[in-house]
Parts: C-alpha cells; sequence; structure tokens
C-alpha cells in the first residue's frame, strides 16, 4: 500500500513537469483556439492571437501555449479569423449628409480601412484627422483630395449627381500649382480624371512620382490605357474606358474623342454632359468591336506596369444585379440618417420603373468576363465600392463587392486578398497591416462562419477588432441604432 502511494505521487509529480506553466500576457487580449485565415498563408486551425499595445504580439498554435486564466481569454473555437477588410474606393463628400454616420457603418461590417477617392480636400482631410486621432474606434482614412480634372470638370457642382468633389485644371501651371497644395496637406495619393489633356496627365504622373505618391483614377478620354498606364498610372477605377483600348478599332475611337474634347465648352455642367455624350457615343461600338488580341496587349501592358485595377463590380453590375434588392439590403438602410433612408426607398421605387436596355446585359457580362481575364493576366485587384453612389451602404456594399469578384473568377482566398493584403501593398505597409502576424497591427474580424467555403460568410462577423479594441458586432450595431 505504501509502495502504491509512491507510485500515485510519482506519475502526478511526472504529469505536473509535463504540464508547460501558465503564461500571463499583461494588458493582452488572448483569443485562443481559432482558425486563422492569412492571405497569404491560408487557414491554419486551433490558433491562439495575442493582441497587445494594439498589434499582434504571438501567433502559436493553441496546443503549445497554457495560458493563465487570469489572462482576457476569448474562446475561438468554431470561429474564423480574418484581417480587417479595406473598402478602396469610397467618397465621405458625395453625400455630406451621410459622413458623420460612414464610420460606424463601416467598422460595423469589418471595414477597418478606407480609401476616399475624391472630395474638396477640407471635407475629406476632416475625416482623416477624426481617425488619426481616434485610431482604435474608426477605420483607417486613406485621402487623395479633389479629382484632378481638365476643363471642363465633371464633378462641378452643377447638379446633385455631380456634387463638387473635382479641380478643373486649365492649364499645366494649374496642375503643379495643385499637386504642391495637396502634397503639402498630406495627401495620401492623387486621383486623375477623365477631361484631363495627355500633357496633364503626364504632370500628374511625374510630379507623384517626385513626391512619393501613387496616382489612381479614370483613364482620360484623350488618351487610351496603354498610354496612361505607361505614363504612371498605378491604378485604374472601375474598369473605366478600358473598353474602349480593347476594340478593333480603338485608334479610330481615341481620334474621335480627341476631336469631340476640342469642341467641348467651359462652362457649368459643360464637363459631365461632354463626358456622357462620349460615352454613349463609344462604349456601346466599342463592346461590339472587342478584340481578344487586343485586350491581351492592353492587359499584358498593365501587368507589366503593375497598374492595380478597382473594378467596382457593384457598381457596374448595379442596372441588372440590382443589389438593393437583397433581403438584407434594404435593412442596411435603417442605419442610414432617415432623410436619407427616405430619399434611396423613393428613388429605389422609380428606378424599378426603369427599362434596362441588351446593351447594359452585354456590358455587366463584359465586365465579369473581363475581371476574370485581369486576374488570369496576373494584375492585381484591389476591392473598391464607390460608397455611397447607387445605393451602395457603406461597409454593406464592401462583402456584396467580394461576392461579386469570386462570381467573376477568383477564388474565396483571392477575394480576401483584394480587400486586406492587396491594399496594404498598393500603400507599402504590407509590413504593417494585412496578415496575421506578428507585429503587424491588430485590425482583425472574428467571423462565426468559414468565408473559404462560401465568400458570403465575410458577413457572419462576430466581432471587430480595431487596433487592440475589441468589440462585439452587436455593440457596434448598437451604436449605429
Amino acid at each position: 500500500m505504501k509502495n502504491l502511494s509512491y507510485f500515485f505521487f510519482a506519475v502526478i509529480f511526472i504529469l505536473s513537469a509535463c504540464q508547460p506553466s501558465a503564461v500571463m500576457f499583461e494588458g493582452a487580449i488572448c483569443i485562443e483556439n481559432i482558425t486563422t485565415i492569412d492571405p497569404n498563408e491560408g487557414l491554419k486551425e486551433n490558433q491562439t492571437v495575442i493582441i497587445k499595445a494594439g498589434k499582434i504580439y504571438q501567433v502559436t498554435p493553441s496546443q503549445e501555449l497554457y495560458l493563465s486564466k487570469k489572462n482576457t481569454i476569448i474562446d475561438g473555437t468554431g470561429k474564423f479569423l480574418i484581417p480587417g477588410l479595406w473598402d478602396t474606393h469610397v467618397h465621405f463628400a458625395y453625400i455630406e449628409e451621410l459622413a458623420p454616420s460612414m464610420f460606424d457603418l463601416f467598422l460595423s461590417f469589418g471595414v477597418t480601412s478606407v480609401r476616399d477617392t475624391g472630395g474638396e480636400i477640407s471635407f475629406v482631410k476632416e475625416w482623416k484627422d477624426k481617425s488619426l486621432a481616434n485610431p482604435t474606434n474608426t477605420p483607417r482614412v486613406m485621402i487623395a483630395g479633389p479629382l484632378l480634372d481638365g476643363s471642363p470638370n465633371v464633378y462641378d457642382g452643377s447638379d446633385p449627381g455631380h456634387p463638387p468633389l473635382s479641380a478643373g485644371l486649365k492649364s499645366i501651371d494649374d496642375v503643379i500649382k495643385k499637386v504642391n497644395e495637396l502634397d503639402h496637406l498630406k495627401v495620401d495619393f492623387l486621383k486623375a480624371y477623365e477631361m484631363l489633356t495627355p500633357e496633364q496627365f503626364a504632370k500628374i504622373t511625374q510630379l507623384s512620382r517626385e513626391k512619393g505618391l501613387k496616382v489612381t483614377g479614370h483613364v482620360p478620354l484623350s488618351m487610351d490605357v496603354i498610354s496612361a498606364s505607361n505614363a504612371g498610372l498605378n491604378s485604374m477605377e472601375h474598369l473605366r474606358n478600358l473598353e474602349l483600348s480593347c476594340a478593333s478599332n480603338s485608334e479610330e475611337l481615341l481620334k474621335q474623342r480627341q476631336k469631340l474634347l476640342a469642341l467641348g465648352k467651359d462652362e457649368l455642367g459643360a464637363g459631365a454632359v461632354l463626358r456622357s455624350q462620349i460615352h454613349e457615343a463609344q462604349r456601346r461600338i466599342a463592346t461590339e468591336n472587342f478584340d481578344e488580341k487586343k485586350a491581351k496587349e492592353v492587359l499584358a501592358v498593365l501587368a507589366k506596369n503593375q497598374t492595380w485595377q478597382i473594378p467596382t463590380l457593384g457598381l457596374n453590375t448595379g442596372y441588372i444585379k440590382k443589389h438593393f434588392t437583397l433581403p438584407d439590403w434594404k435593412k442596411s438602410f435603417k442605419y442610414l440618417p432617415s432623410s436619407i433612408e427616405e430619399q434611396w426607398e423613393m428613388k429605389i421605387e422609380e428606378f424599378k420603373n426603369i427599362d434596362i436596355s441588351e446593351f447594359k446585359h452585354k456590358q455587366t457580362k463584359w465586365m465579369l468576363e473581363m475581371v476574370g481575364k485581369i486576374h488570369n493576366a496576373g494584375i492585381g485587384i484591389m476591392a473598391g465600392t464607390d460608397t455611397p453612389i447607387f445605393f451602395l451602404t457603406p461597409g454593406r456594399s464592401l462583402h456584396h463587392e467580394l461576392a461579386l469578384l469570386v462570381e467573376a473568377g477568383l477564388s474565396p482566398l483571392d477575394a480576401i486578398k483584394t480587400a486586406t493584403i492587396n491594399p496594404a501593398k498598393y500603400f507599402d505597409l504590407e509590413d504593417e497591416l494585412g496578415s496575421i502576424k506578428k507585429n503587424m497591427w491588430a485590425d482583425l474580424i472574428i467571423l462565426d462562419a468559414n468565408p473559404l467555403e462560401n465568400i458570403n460568410n465575410t458577413m457572419r462577423i462576430n466581432a471587430v477588432i480595431k487596433q487592440g479594441n475589441y468589440v462585439q458586432q452587436s455593440e457596434l450595431l448598437k451604436r449605429l441604432e
């Protein structure tokens, strides 16, 4: 009996010696037994992620780390962790009344970073400054300031659909002055627009290189995609005017555009009218004359120059897909200011009576197929929506964009990359954002279901973490209400 007691205590001693000591992380959040989905490394089960001082402090297999019960521990069993999402095409200034609601809307849907692609500089800078002042409760904000447009400029404030988002630049000196002004105000990138001359566009890209700024935008109507990419366009929004350069008669179309632009009048509203006239005259012809060989030539140049694409498929397919009729879409309207909710509901009813042309169907099909070709050509894609244009609710619309990217041919993991690591690479922030690795900023989303099995599971948000601040989605939704 005595020997048995010795044996019992010996076993206890051996087992306790094998048990790792409990680890205490002061002031940290510990997420235990969660499945991580890193954009580069894919899925890893049973991980423990330690978050401390706003950053990811440690990522370790859960079986290798024994946490002290004194830690702040979140049970991640059955849950999935992805990096916080980016919406790389938003406009705080498009509906100024909506802007104060956009921060909470973005975070509630897991959008922890945004790229504002055009608005009056003092207005958009206000939101960037607010973000910098409160980084744990607001999305990260990158701004371009106003669209750098030629003369006549499109977004000149001439009507509600064209608020004053742009600067109309009449000369090269105007370009130099405006770019220097925006650089002094510390914008994060520049946005070039459709009415620029080739000379103005070249000056913008030259100055951007000198100042270390990226240039995004629409390919100017006075140019083709190849010349714009070669001149230094770092990214293209909406695939805008891409079809014009992929047509068998692209050179003829370019000459026609240049003649029409030369006839344009410099008066209020002229820019929007002239642009619409050119689009109406050429888009259908270009799509009907799509040339696969020409398209491959264009895509090869975009790939060589690493000209990123932001397809905004939710916007581009909206007439056909009617995102605003999705079962949960109108639910998101209740989080908008009541005046905007009522206005959107009224406009949607009007929209239901609009006849959708056969060309719109062809154009939508072309857009989806082209995104697949862009991806297969090795051209980087970033997810962006153009919210709040066309009833695109801030935050909610980004998840729709990811689903459309998958429909276009991307895998769910590749779609997630477009809203995580890709924007980080674009801004040279891949050592700080977009991955689930040590020393990265803790911008993360906890999901209740696996988005690699169904991309719509990015909507199954359990909690959002912004620079280490963990908030249950139920609490985020309460803020909106």
